[in-house]
């Protein structure tokens, strides 16, 4: 009588387990936690960021506060929290912002904007032509690197530190 091996059903059984238990659990606990995925739809953060490229963002860096003057953020669009929306930040809680001359002033001094690649900026309905902004605790004033293109704190103020979703990291496909 010859014996049968019947390590191998057992075998597959466990990886069907983990397919369909532990890879979808892990998926979401990285995408909720850690890294989540973002589209660029648009022209508002050229040359830095391209339409059509994807890019990953650091949820965790949002949650322990590592967010800084010049990073890119994700965020829920402050008039429309149904839609993401990714910019620079310019100013942080207690930073004075003006726009005078197509300039940006942070802090009284001229921004070193070389990210704008030159890009005029216009000022808007809620930071007007050389009125002075300050950005209050748990907000960010950001803006559009292609300055023209862009909807951003110039128009519609501040975004609520609540409102970031994660810090721009990689792009992953389609870069450019």
């Amino acid at each position: 009588m010859v014996a049968k091996n019947n390590k191998f059903p057992i075998i597959l059984i466990l990886f069907l387990i983990l397919g369909v238990l532990v890879f979808p659990i892990s998926f979401i606990s990285v995408y909720n936690n850690f890294y989540r995925p973002f589209h660029i739809k648009g022209d508002a953060m050229y040359p830095s960021l391209q339409n059509d490229e994807y890019y990953f963002s650091n949820i965790n860096s949002v949650k322990n506060g590592d967010v800084n003057r010049g990073d890119i953020v994700v965020f829920k669009a402050p008039r429309d929290p149904g839609k993401d929306y990714v910019k620079r930040i310019i100013g942080i809680p207690g930073d004075m912002i003006m726009i005078k001359e197509e300039n940006i002033y942070l802090n009284s001094q001229l921004l070193n904007d070389n990210y704008s690649n030159g890009t005029p900026t216009y000022p808007g309905t809620f930071a007007a032509e050389g009125e002075e902004v300050i950005v209050p605790e748990n907000s960010y004033f950001v803006i559009g690197d292609n300055r023209s293109y862009s909807s951003d704190s110039r128009e519609w103020g501040f975004v609520p530190k609540e409102n970031l979703v994660g810090k721009i990291m990689f792009c992953y496909h389609n870069c450019k």
